[in-house]
């Protein structure tokens, strides 16, 4: 079972851009479902992750933490902040400095306490 101080764990390393940090958490098959694309494999997290934060910094906070034997499930806000232009930023194009910030509930499922699919659904943006 994922307990809160892995599932922490794999936070910090995501919001600090540890990419070795937060994809050791990644089954190899791992299939990330998000409102607008589904990446599938360890490998094309990386790539989209990789552009992505060449120009938005996303940093998430965990509010509600559930978890059992298969799976848990968080309530996150995230702040999507533009370091640079990103034109073609998946949500809407930032320009520098500009930020989004949303609430979304994400679904996780493991096995041997490595993620094999991920679910977002996003509840509210501003």
């Amino acid at each position: 079972m994922i307990t809160r101080e892995q599932y922490a764990e794999y936070l910090a390393a995501f919001n600090k851009n540890d990419f070795a940090g937060f994809t050791k958490f990644y089954a190899e098959d791992v299939v990330l479902e998000l409102p607008v694309a589904t990446l599938k494999g360890r490998q094309a997290i990386v790539d989209f992750y990789a552009k992505v934060k060449q120009s938005v910094r996303e940093t998430l906070t965990v509010g509600q933490f559930i978890s059992d034997a298969h799976g848990l499930a968080v309530e996150a806000e995230t702040e999507f902040l533009a370091i640079a232009d990103a034109p073609d930023f998946i949500v809407r194009p930032l320009k520098k400095g500009e930020a989004i910030h949303s609430v979304s509930f994400i679904f996780y499922e493991y096995r041997d306490e490595k993620f094999t699919r991920i679910r977002s659904a996003r509840f509210k943006m501003t």
